[in-house]
Parts: C-alpha cells; sequence; structure tokens
C-alpha cells in the first residue's frame, strides 16, 4: 500500500507563489508516473501537471509558464505554482500510478491519491 501526503497550500494574494509538496510512504515501486489535479467547488477534478519517471511533464494549458512540476523519481514531488490567479483555487491533489515509465495524465489511471491540500488565492 501505498500513502500519499500533500502540503504547502494555504492563501495568498493574486500574483503570489505557492509551493506544493507530496510525499510518499509505504510499498513503493521504483518506477512511477505522479501527477497533481486539483478540484474547485461544483467543478470536476482536472489535471494540472504530471511527470513520468524520465521527467517528461504536461501541464494543463491554463498553467503553462506559471506553474512547474518535479520529483524525486517516485519518492516526491513538488508542485512551485508561481503568478497565481483567483480561477487557480481549488483543492489540490496529488497522484501516483506505479509501475510504468509512461506519463500518464487521466485521472482514472492513477492508483493512489492523496488527501488534498487546500489553495485559495484572492483577487
Amino acid at each position: 500500500q501505498v500513502q500519499l501526503v500533500e502540503s504547502g497550500g494555504g492563501w495568498v494574494q493574486a500574483g503570489g507563489s505557492l509551493k506544493l509538496h507530496c510525499a510518499a510512504s509505504g510499498s513503493i515501486a521504483s518506477i512511477n508516473s505522479i501527477g497533481w489535479f486539483r478540484q474547485a467547488p461544483g467543478k470536476e477534478r482536472e489535471l494540472v501537471a504530471a511527470i513520468s519517471y524520465e521527467g517528461q511533464t504536461d501541464y494543463a494549458d491554463s498553467v503553462k509558464g506559471r506553474f512547474t512540476i518535479s520529483s524525486d523519481k517516485a519518492k516526491s514531488t513538488s508542485l512551485q505554482m508561481n503568478s497565481l490567479k483567483p480561477e487557480d483555487t481549488a483543492m489540490y491533489y496529488c497522484a501516483l500510478r506505479p509501475s510504468t515509465i509512461h506519463l500518464i495524465t487521466s485521472e482514472d489511471r492513477y492508483d493512489y491519491w492523496g488527501q488534498g491540500t487546500q489553495v485559495t488565492v484572492s483577487s
């Protein structure tokens, strides 16, 4: 079993920055794909960014150029969020798909999820 714990969320004014962290523990495979998703009230959960074991990344169009995902090859991941906007307000979740070298972007292909960390951006 794998446990994921997010941290780093909080309140920030528009234009500010936050850095989210996700720590993985338990029976972690040596090769994984990790993603960050978010869900705003009344909206569906959406991919924010994903990173493969080999460092390939993908971002939602809405965060390209502002957010950066990084990983230490499956043990933890970070999401640096700059130039935050009110529309970035959401609960942010990290997710892990074990034993794959591929970049995973589909929510339903992730096996493990954290409890989430709230990000609130005020205008």
